[in-house]
Order: C-alpha cells, then sequence, then structure tokens
C-alpha cells in the first residue's frame, strides 16, 4: 500500500482533525500515514484516539505556515515548516505522495521548489472537484475544474496542457475512458474570448486522445456537457469560490425559511429528499481534496476547513492516485503527443 506524507499543521482545525483522520485512516485500510509537524501536539492528539501504530509515523517539523500568511515570505522564512518538509519526503521518496488543507500558496510553492515539473509541462495546475448534473450513465457526480489558483493567468500551450493533465487524471480517477474536456469561456463560438482562447480551442480540437467538446459557459458549469473544465487561475477561483457561496447560501436560505414559517417546515419536508441530495453533493469532507497537476509528484490539496472525515478522504484519494498511476498516465500522454 502506499506511504501518504501529510501536514498535521495545515488547516483551521490543525492538528487535532488531521491526527484524528489520520488514526481513522490506520484503522480501516492498510495506507501507511507519515504525521509531519510538531513531534509533542501530534502524539498528545494521537494519545486520545485509537490507531495503528504501526501504520503511522510521526516526523518532527519545527514550523508552521498560517493559512493567512503570504505564501512567498513563509516559504522563504520557514524552511522546515511543516508543509514544505511533508512534500520533501515524497521528493526524497519517503512517501508516495502528500496531503495537506494548509495554505494553498505556500504548498504550491513547495511542490515547484521540490518537485521536478514532468517533461514538456511549463505550469502547475491546481485542480478542484465539484458537483453537477449527469447526463449518462457512469458519469462521475463530480467534474474536475482546472486551475483554480496555481496559475494566475495562462497561455494558449498551458491550457491545452491542463486539458491533457485533467483528462488523465479523469480516466484513472472516475474511470470515466474518454472523459469530456471543454474550455471555459463567454460563448459557445469558436472565436469567442479573444486570442489566446481562440488559439487554445484550435489546438485542443486536435489533440490526440483528448475528448474535446468545445467551450463551456457559466451556465453550462453544473450541468453534464464536460467532465473536465480548463480555464486560467484567476477564473477558476472565481468560479470556485462562487459555487461553494452558492451552496452555503442555498442551506442558509432552507434553514431561515424553516423558522419563520410552519408553511415553510410543511414545504421543506417535501422537498426533504432532495435538500439531501444537494447537501450531499456539495460536502466537500466526501471527496477530500484534489491535485496540484504538472509535477512529477502528487500533493492532494484539501479544504482548509477539512475535518478528521476530509482529511481521511484526502489520504484515500492520494493513496488511489498512487496505485492508479495518475501520473504515469499523464506521462505517457504527453509522450505520446
Amino acid at each position: 500500500m502506499p506511504t501518504i506524507a501529510v501536514d498535521a499543521m495545515g488547516g483551521d482545525h490543525a492538528p487535532e482533525e488531521v491526527v484524528k483522520g489520520a488514526a481513522a485512516i490506520s484503522l480501516e485500510t492498510q495506507i501507511e500515514v507519515v504525521l509531519v509537524g510538531d513531534e509533542k501536539q501530534i502524539q498528545s492528539n494521537l494519545d486520545r484516539v485509537q490507531y495503528r501504530p504501526e501504520r503511522i509515523e510521526v516526523y518532527h517539523a519545527e514550523q508552521a505556515i498560517g493559512m493567512a500568511e503570504e505564501p512567498h515570505d513563509a516559504v522563504r522564512n520557514k524552511p522546515r515548516a511543516s508543509v514544505i518538509t511533508t512534500v520533501e519526503l515524497v521528493a526524497r521518496g519517503q512517501a508516495d505522495a502528500a496531503v495537506t488543507a494548509g495554505n494553498t500558496g505556500a504548498a504550491v510553492l513547495a511542490c515547484a521548489r521540490h518537485f521536478r515539473f514532468l517533461p514538456g509541462i511549463r505550469r502547475a495546475a491546481l485542480a478542484s472537484v465539484y458537483p453537477r448534473q449527469t447526463e449518462y450513465p457512469g458519469q462521475d457526480q463530480l467534474a474536475l475544474l482546472l486551475d483554480v489558483g496555481a496559475t494566475i493567468r495562462c497561455e494558449a500551450t498551458e491550457l491545452v496542457q491542463f486539458a491533457i493533465m485533467g483528462s488523465a487524471y479523469a480516466r484513472r480517477i472516475s474511470k470515466v475512458p474518454s472523459p469530456r474536456v471543454g474550455l471555459l469561456n463567454m460563448g459557445s463560438e469558436d472565436n469567442k474570448g479573444g486570442e489566446i482562447l481562440v488559439e487554445a480551442y484550435r489546438r485542443l480540437s486536435h489533440v490526440p486522445g483528448v475528448n474535446f467538446v468545445g467551450n463551456i459557459e457559466g451556465h453550462e458549469l453544473i450541468r453534464g456537457k464536460a467532465d473536465v473544465i480548463v480555464t486560467e487561475g484567476f477564473t477558476g477561483n472565481v468560479v470556485l469560490k462562487l459555487l461553494e457561496g452558492i451552496a452555503d447560501s442555498l442551506s442558509e436560505l432552507a434553514g431561515s425559511a424553516a423558522r419563520e414559517s410552519w408553511r415553510y417546515r410543511l414545504g421543506l419536508r417535501v422537498l426533504e429528499s432532495g435538500l439531501d441530495r444537494l447537501r450531499s453533493l456539495t460536502d466537500y469532507t466526501a471527496y477530500g481534496g484534489a491535485p496540484i497537476l504538472g509535477f512529477e509528484h502528487l500533493l492532494i490539496k484539501a479544504h482548509g476547513r477539512s475535518e478528521a472525515r476530509a482529511i481521511g478522504n484526502a489520504i484515500k484519494v492520494a493513496a488511489k492516485a498512487v496505485r492508479d498511476g495518475v501520473v504515469p498516465e499523464i506521462r505517457q500522454t504527453l509522450k505520446g503527443l
């Protein structure tokens, strides 16, 4: 089974919830976990939960990077931070993949400093999964969106590479033989969006092994037209935060309506199954995290608010990505081009 290095000090609820998640994994699976961070704090939290000691190792890192810290300054000033040490363990071959719920920018910079890019790749892409409608049997309920913040502005070549990497990831993780790939744009026509998007559209239309379905407009993001949506990091991050905000707002509105009137409560009971499905789809704890793609190793970025269940699922996703050969799949696809 793979060994997964986990940044125990990263996230809003670290290290307690991170340790709980790793402990649960040690009981449920044969995945081996290396918890990286303040040894005393980690062990203190381990002593309060059940776990299999033979499947959990603690690796001391004396520094930690906070969620609100400026990434470049933090990485420069804290070379022994837990997220950096986590990435270093993978780079040295002491673990097969990394997981963090911590500072996203610091995680990307740590990967860029200690991992090598795959041959031909120019920029990394931070991916994210989000719930959407499905249009055919077997289609994954989660779509993959990349980039969502690692590369703020992109050239056409980088968007094409994101499409190749996202398609390879979806093939392995979602088990979709030929994932539909769409380019986020302001219109469906191939001449929309400016020079870079027009050129990216032209190139994607001719990339072997990429099932390109054309441009995806904003209202199509939650439909099943595409399994992988490609965009630059600035736009992708805005889209991701918007989708998260809509899900939170719907839940809040339903709760407010229930408190205001018995008629609303009665109506919500009728819609209860649909609301439960919405909650389950928008529950980020169920899917754990999503990858930073483009390097010879994988890091799974979990949500900053992740608690034990989400951390556990992020570890499972990392192990699955290693077992299913995500990086070799991307490398082979690039080699074929």
